[in-house]
């Protein structure tokens, strides 16, 4: 049995349920994207006027009732080379860096500013490496490249330099297409992407039950290229939400009810992951903090109402709000991934962030990584491993005075101890001073800088390359140079791929894969 959580009581459970849906079926949501808004209305539904003077799509329970139905409880993600990577479902529980920084915190320098090109491959290369950072994301934006094909460009710097799957998201009404097409170069045809996706794309509900053109076409377009789509409303507590748990956790999860229920309308079956990017509103700073007591309460109550649907999960969780690596940054994120690792979010979008997920951090996300991997492995299995009845356990320890080399322990400690690596300290303090008494700070960028020395990029079939490079290109506005990117560290031999096409860099769908 692993560890459990709850935090809404059983009773509350159905009707907090039961208030989401009513208002979806009395208020409704403002679907601002003409063509989702016209793909309902030919389903049957309704809309009605509201008192802020906004038309909004009314959505009847059993309409949300059979969404929920036929959204997939569990889904599949692939890696880039088209094997099964991992499952989403259940109380499987995934770290992911966090998305959506404008800038980073240099490791060199300590300086926080603008985020590069060069910025992002160092990023892609250290998580790629990092063993309980399941997946990568397009955590952050660069300013050297054209804001109307950036998350195409992000994207293409995840798929060059890492297998991994990767949670992503278009920038602008038009963006998913360009950067599905990326993809389908890895299989080999859209049919094939849609059946072994490598992505997660986030839709974001704008607040006040509004869906934007952009969210309301980019749902359009992930379902039909098979995208699975994390339904994400950023609830403020206290100031578009109420400042009240309960009235909180029921106006959030119907926001996401209603992307659930667009997604099924638009295609039966379209995978979703039941999110949120939840705060409270700070009364004396006016900031809102993802790492709060009370974000966290509602980050476990909207996963809650998910579970008892039987719907996968995704949270914003396992952050920090403040401005550098310290003591906040490790208690805010160590509370939050332990609570997420428990709870069975399945997939936890936060590590590497600071600064209310304005900066990213790669020193963070390499301390991070230590701080889910043991909150992993608190919610190993409670279970008896040759140790009950423990009367024998009992009599060796007396007769050797110590259990360190007992048949027992050698043979359970490597999977029944978790060792913390180089930036974790639990060496004695001679030790530590024998060993140059490095702090936090020091620790985090040696290795950051060492597992960036050790990054051997994965091959690449040039073909591929040069045509994901081509339909960036063809989407910039003004014909420019795209930027620089590093040379290959210890670099394998880019091997072409069996049955590609040399002139799009497909794979012939009569050519056997290697995958």
């Amino acid at each position: 049995m692993r560890p459990q959580l709850r935090v809404v009581p059983p009773e509350l459970v159905v009707p907090i349920l039961d208030e989401a849906k009513q208002i979806l079926a009395q208020i409704g949501v403002e679907v601002r994207g003409a063509a989702l808004r016209q793909r309902l209305l030919d389903q049957g539904l309704k809309m009605a006027r509201t008192a802020d003077d906004a038309e909004r799509v009314l959505f009847p329970p059993e309409v949300v009732d059979r969404a929920i139905q036929t959204a997939p409880k569990s889904f599949t993600l692939h890696d880039r080379d088209g094997n099964r990577y991992t499952e989403l479902g259940g109380n499987n529980v995934h770290f992911v860096p966090g998305s959506s920084a404008l800038q980073v915190l240099d490791h060199r320098t300590g300086e926080t500013r603008r985020a590069t090109t060069v910025d992002f491959i160092e990023y892609v290369r250290l998580g790629d490496g990092l063993k309980n950072i399941a997946y990568l994301a397009t955590a952050f934006s660069t300013e050297d490249i054209e804001p109307d094909v950036s998350d195409a460009w992000r994207l293409y710097l995840v798929l060059s330099n890492s297998r991994k799957p990767v949670v992503s998201g278009a920038f602008t009404e038009h963006g998913v297409p360009r950067m599905a097409a990326l993809m389908e170069l890895f299989r080999h045809d859209k049919a094939d992407l849609v059946s072994r996706p490598m992505s997660i794309f986030t839709i974001t509900a704008s607040g006040f039950y509004r869906y934007s053109e952009d969210s309301c076409q980019n749902l359009l377009d992930c379902v039909e290229y098979g995208i699975p789509i994390e339904v994400v409303p950023v609830t403020l507590m206290g100031l578009v939400a109420p400042v009240t748990l309960v009235g909180a956790t029921a106006m959030h999860v119907a926001d996401v009810l209603a992307g659930l229920t667009m997604a099924q309308i638009a295609k039966p079956g379209a995978p979703v992951l039941f999110g949120g990017a939840p705060a409270t509103f700070h009364m004396r700073t006016a900031m809102s903090p993802m790492a709060a007591v009370e974000t966290l309460h509602l980050n476990m109550a909207y996963v809650e109402i998910a579970k008892h649907l039987n719907l996968p999960t995704q949270g914003y969780m396992a952050l920090g709000d403040g401005k550098f690596l310290d003591a906040q940054a490790g208690a805010e994120t160590f509370g939050s991934a332990l609570l997420a690792a428990i709870g069975g979010v399945n997939s936890v979008s936060g590590p590497g962030m600071l600064d209310y997920v304005l900066t990213f951090s790669l020193e963070k996300l390499v301390f991070d990584d230590e701080l889910c991997g043991q909150a992993l492995h608190f919610c190993k299995s409670f279970e008896v491993m040759e140790d009950l009845p423990t009367l024998g356990l009992v009599r060796q320890l007396l007769a050797d005075k110590h259990l360190l080399t007992a048949p027992h322990t050698l043979q359970h400690w490597p999977k029944e101890l978790y060792l913390p690596g180089a930036v974790f300290d639990r060496t004695s303090r001679e030790t530590w001073l024998k060993e140059g008494g490095a702090r936090l700070e020091e620790r985090t960028k040696a290795e950051v800088d060492r597992r960036l020395r050790a990054y051997v990029s994965p091959p690449m079939d040039p073909r591929v390359d040069a045509a994901m490079l081509d339909l960036i290109k063809r989407g910039l506005k003004v014909e420019q140079p795209l930027p620089a990117t590093l040379p290959p560290v210890a670099a394998s031999a880019a091997a072409p791929v069996p049955g590609r096409s040399s002139r799009r860099g497909r794979r012939d769908s009569r050519t056997p894969t290697t995958t």
